[in-house]
Parts: C-alpha cells; structure tokens; sequence
C-alpha cells in the first residue's frame, strides 16, 4: 500500500493545511475524524493531532483513544493534540491569562531534538489558542518555548512523540517547514515518493483493477479537474469511456463549441448535448441560491442517466470532485467541519440512476490536480482555465434566471475575462467572474436618465479555493473594463468590483 501520514482531524480550520504542508513534501497524507481511524497497517508512517475549536477541558471536547498509536508510531500533536496528550497523561491545561492568537517568537529552542533541529531561536511562529499547558508529565522534555508560552513544544522521552501549541502549517509561522519535514522526512522516515508521475501510475492500476472492462460515463465542462479525471480515466480504460458535454445554457459566451473544440486531438469519445432548455425550465421561478444548485443538479443527473442508456452496458459516472468539493459539501469524511453549500458533483446518485460513482481526483488539492495534468500532457489552455462553478451563471444571476439575464452576464463576462488576457492579468488570477445584481439603479447615457442593471466583477487569488483573497487589479484596467461593459453591453448601467476576502465571504455570490 501506499505510504501515508494520517492526519486526525478535530475539527481545526487548519487541518486541510496540514494535509496540504505534508503533500509538499511528496508525501501522501489522509484526513480522518478523530473517531474514525482507519486500520492501523505497516503503510502509516506517523501520524499529525490537528488543533481543534475545542478546549480539552470541555467535557464534550474530542477523547481519542491513542492507544494503538502513542509509542508505536511517530506521533505529533498541533495544539489541541498537543495539550490533550499533555493533560491526558497526567500533565494541566489552564485558560491563559492572555488569549494566545497570533505572531509570537520562540526565546527558546532545544536543536538537540530530532523535531526543532534547524530552527531558530526567535523565529516568528504562530499561535491560535485560549488555553495552555502548565504542567506536563515527568516524561515529557521541554524542546520550545516563547516568552509567554513556557511549554511551546515538548518531546516524550523514550518516544517518538512530540506536541506543539504553534501552527507550523501556516506562512506565518517561518521555520514551520523545517518543523514538518523534521517530522515527516527525518522521523518518520517517508520516501517523499509521492509525485504526479507516481499519483497516475498507482490511480491508473487501481481503476483498471476497479473497472475492469465496465463502461463509464463522464461528465466533462472544459475546466482542469474534469479533464484530468477524463485522461486518467481515458488512460485506464480507453474506449471505454463516454465523455459528455452538457450545454445548460449557463456557460461562458461561445464556451460550449469552444470547450468541444479543445478536445479534439486528445483522444476523448466526446459527446456534446444542448440540454439548456430543461435547464431553464427546472429554474424558473426559483430564487433561493440551493433550489437554483439543486434544480441545476437534478437536471445534470437527468441528462446523464438518459444520456448513459444511449450506452450499452454503462455501469459507472466519472466525477472530477476534488477534495475542496467534498470538504464543503460534507464534513472532511464525516468529521466535524461545517457544511457550507451543495456541490450537484458531491453526495451521491439517486436510486433511480443505476451506475456507480467514480471519482479519481477526490483527494486532491486544485493544485495537484493541474500538476497531475501537467504529466499527462494537457494543453496548458485547459491547465490554466479559471475554475468555473458546475452550476454555471446559475449562481452568478442572483435571484430568478431567465434567458436574457443569462445573455446580458455572458457579454458582461467575456468582455472581463477577454480584459484579464489581453492585460496578462489572467494567470495572476486564480478565479474571474461576473455577477448579476438583483437590483436596479439611475444612469445617464447622453441625453437620458436610464434605469438599468448592476454587475459586479469578483478576481480572487488562491492556491486551492479553500481560502482566497480579492485581487488588487490596477485601477485603469477596471477603468477600462467598466467603460466597455457600460458601452457594449445593453442593460448595464453600472459596474461594481468585490473586494471580499475567503472567509468570511465565498468566493461565489451563491
């Protein structure tokens, strides 16, 4: 089996970062609830204790049951896992005296031990805690400290066990990196083996073995994720695979014979079907941003499952879900994260739909995914394409969508997406959109007052979309934008820019 760093998951906001820092390394991790640990075999080479929104001195906080990992195999603990193992066994966690969130500096660094050697004393590292660890046992050593944090980072003698009450995972914390590949690489002695070459090579056998010669159908959209899992489906099972391309009539303007055009020369079986009409029908008189990406969903599921019985013998539908999907639609394989929105490609067929679901990429990061697709072979037009939402302008029209608002939002878009490529903006972006208001305002155009739409336009960078930050794009170029928009576009009398940051809003309006 795979080699692997499991990660317990209590809930932390950072935990997916954590998987994140260890995937940099080569490395293949897994997230599980701190309830549900999987089977304990010779392929875990250590194991990471996320922090978690919970102190250990609430009664209902996480217990987990150690016993078959303390001693056994290297083990860390990021915050809460540092301080539950600190007063599990037999040492006190206390409220600070003053909440520990942010920026400190490390007085003191034991570069003796395996877990800090490397590190520096005063290296920034970063906090995120309302309690902390004021006794430990006899058996635990003092390896870190800061000036208000005597216990920073402690080792237990005897073992390959270590707790830390800073977050290595973030960029604030410097010489975090260090920390992680002390543990992963240097203590758990992982083989950093884990590459896109290596990820397709063991993610090809294990459909082949999976699929046999069963026929799949699979949903393409032009963006990276459906593509990758296209070629390395396509890579495992040839023509057995059934590509189809669904116009819902909310796509980007031209995108459905564009998207049908890049495929050519790739190999694909590739089907394209205008489905936009049902798509349209299902949406009208719907308001509510889930009905809309429900109705949007059970459509999709509709058009596949006729579509699949043009193919005979069709047992399996090919997802491209990634782990941000799963994570948002669902808590992290049924731990404590929070759901924020349905996903139409996360959480299953109806029973109605007899084909199985296969989804290769699931446990990858966006970025992985595009690494993924670079060993493939993928054009770079396909690798570097903005992420785009399955639902489509379905969720970029707020309130009801109708034909026309969808016609007005493909013109608005193209000209900013058009904007991005000819200012070589657009690979400094991780995602670019348009947004239709459901409201109204005053213009004058010449001579006349007008009362017409507003659009607003959202550019956001990230790595991976779990967390984002709005784009500084140069003043002149929105300039220019807006003025075209409000020229070219009939409907358009005003133009907004959205500078809200992932969280605490989404990166998509709905």
């Amino acid at each position: 089996m795979q080699e692997m760093i499991l990660i317990l998951d209590f809930g932390s906001q950072y935990t997916q970062l954590i998987a994140r820092r260890v995937r940099e390394l080569n490395v293949y991790c897994e997230i599980h609830p701190w309830n549900k640990i999987p089977e304990l075999g010779t392929h875990i080479k250590g194991v990471i204790l996320s922090g978690s929104p919970f102190s250990t001195r609430d009664p209902e906080s996480p217990k987990p049951d150690l016993s078959a990992i303390k001693g056994k195999f290297p083990l860390l603990g990021v915050c809460f896992g540092a301080q539950y193992m600190a007063q599990n066994f037999g040492g006190e966690v206390l409220p600070s005296t003053i909440r520990e969130y942010g920026r400190a500096n490390l007085s003191f660094v034991d570069n003796s031990n395996e877990l800090v050697t490397g590190m520096s004393t005063g290296s920034q590292v970063w906090m995120s805690h309302g309690d902390t660890i004021k006794k430990v046992p006899d058996n635990f050593k003092l390896i870190a400290s800061t000036k208000d944090v005597e216990f920073a980072g402690f080792a237990i003698e005897g073992e390959t066990t270590y707790g830390i009450q800073f977050h290595p995972e973030v960029y604030h914390s410097l010489e975090g990196a260090i920390l992680l590949k002390n543990f992963i690489v240097g203590i758990c002695n992982c083989s950093q083996s884990w590459t896109p070459d290596s990820f397709v090579d063991s993610t090809v056998a294990e459909l082949k073995a999976k699929l046999g010669n069963d026929k799949v159908i699979l949903g393409l959209s032009g963006g990276v994720d459906s593509s990758v899992a296209a070629m390395i489906l396509h890579r495992a099972i040839g023509s057995n695979l059934h590509c189809i391309f669904v116009d819902n009539g909310l796509l980007r303007k031209n995108e459905f014979d564009s998207v049908l055009e890049s495929y050519k020369g790739l190999g694909l079986n590739v089907k394209g079907v205008d489905a936009s009409g049902d798509f349209y029908k299902a949406l009208s008189g719907l308001t509510d941003p889930e009905l809309k990406r429900k109705a949007i969903g059970k459509v999709f599921v509709d058009v596949f499952d006729s579509e699949s019985k043009l193919v005979t013998d069709a047992k399996w539908l090919g997802q491209g879900t990634i782990y941000p999907d799963v994570i948002e639609s669902v808590s992290v394989n049924g731990g404590p994260s929070q759901t924020i929105k349905s996903h139409h490609n996360v959480g299953g067929l109806p029973d109605y739909m007899k084909l199985q679901v296969v989804e290769p990429l699931r446990l990858l990061f966006k970025d992985e995914v595009r690494r993924v697709g670079r060993s493939l072979d993928l054009p770079e037009n396909i690798l570097n394409r903005h992420p785009f939402p399955g639902p489509g302008l379905g969720i970029r029209i707020l309130g009801e969508v109708t034909a026309d608002k969808v016609r007005i939002l493909q013109e608005v878009d193209a000209i900013f997406i058009d904007g991005l490529k000819e200012h070589g903006l657009y690979n400094d972006v991780w995602q670019a959109g348009a947004i239709f208001l459901p409201i109204q305002s005053v213009g004058v155009m010449g001579d006349e007052r007008t009362y017409e739409n507003a659009v607003a336009l959202r550019a956001v960078s990230s790595t991976d979309g779990m967390t984002a930050d709005w784009c500084h794009l140069p003043y002149e170029f929105l300039a220019l934008i807006s003025n075209k928009i409000i020229n070219q576009v009939k409907g358009i009398n005003r133009v907004t820019y959205d500078i809200s940051s992932k969280p605490p809003a989404t990166i998509e309006w709905e």
